[in-house]
């Protein structure tokens, strides 16, 4: 195994230099729960490794006014744990609830498992349903907001430039009253990786739908927005034969492979189900105030 150089930089613009300064040869390391897996199996062979765990300015949960950001060093053990998270966006607080098991939510960050974008990460559906953005800085201080929905390229794949760093994500409140739901089918367990994860939210006026958005993980190169199914959604009211359309126009929005956990028929058929009971979950919560 060849050397491999260790950096704990003092602040972001000490991590962006030295990312720059090595580039195509550094990764960057927070939780380290994807990296070290990697790292051991032979996978990923960084000569620089930049360890950010103690960049504490990244860690935080916090309620503005109309928005909620969330610094990228915040673990998913404190997502589970914040009282604003569980309040303003609780499809986040429940997907935090089923990423792994404890001692992995309390090294996981939020902003690792957007950067490994793995088609399965846990994190990114509800996120996507809550239209949150990724917020990054690179050289020179450089920053810029990306649309999550235009963050990911393919798998482990993503628009970040090798220099850039992921400092925070953020979304919207919802101006109007809004439920979501959130469903992750794994092998065994929730602790499993995905077969098929679902995050949906909808903002209803009386009983039609004003705002529908419909997210999934582990069923195409990269998590997606369901863009045909939230169409159907809007403007109806929400009935069993819409709730067909939907199940039928998302097996066309997807585009699963078969793996060890599952054939891409069975992630068809069951994106196809799944899909209709977290819609009417949502529409459950909401008559249940």
């Amino acid at each position: 195994m060849r050397e491999i150089s260790y950096v704990e930089p003092k602040d972001l613009s000490e991590a962006v230099k030295v990312l720059g300064e090595n580039e195509g040869r550094a990764t960057v390391i927070a939780g380290g729960t994807n990296l070290i897996p990697s790292l051991r199996s032979g996978e990923t062979a960084p000569e620089v490794v930049v360890n950010l765990a103690s960049l504490e300015n990244l860690a935080y949960v916090k309620a503005e006014r109309e928005t909620i950001s969330i610094g990228a060093l915040t673990t998913i053990s404190d997502l589970i744990s914040s009282e604003i998270i569980l309040k303003e966006s609780p499809i986040l607080s429940m997907a935090a609830g089923r990423l792994g098991n404890p001692l992995t939510r309390n090294r996981a960050t939020i902003g690792g498992n957007l950067a490994d974008a793995s088609p399965a990460a846990d994190m990114v559906p509800p996120l996507l349903a809550l239209e949150a953005s990724v917020h990054a800085v690179g050289g020179a201080g450089k920053q810029r907001e990306i649309a999550l929905d235009r963050f990911f390229q393919g798998p482990n794949q993503t628009v970040l430039r090798q220099d850039e760093i992921v400092t925070h994500i953020h979304f919207s409140k919802m101006k109007n009253p809004a439920w979501g739901s959130h469903i992750k089918l794994g092998l065994r367990n929730a602790m499993a990786i995905s077969v098929v994860s679902i995050a949906v939210m909808l903002q209803m006026e009386d009983d039609v739908c004003q705002k529908a958005r419909v997210a999934l993980g582990a069923v195409a190169p990269k998590p997606l927005r369901a863009y045909h199914v939230e169409g159907i959604l809007e403007g109806t009211r929400i009935d069993s034969k819409t709730l067909d359309a939907c199940s039928r126009v998302v097996t066309e929005e997807i585009s699963p492979i078969s793996d060890i956990r599952a054939s891409s028929t069975y992630r068809t058929q069951a994106t196809a189900v799944l899909l209709r009971r977290a819609i009417a979950e949502a529409l459950e919560k909401r008559r249940q105030g």
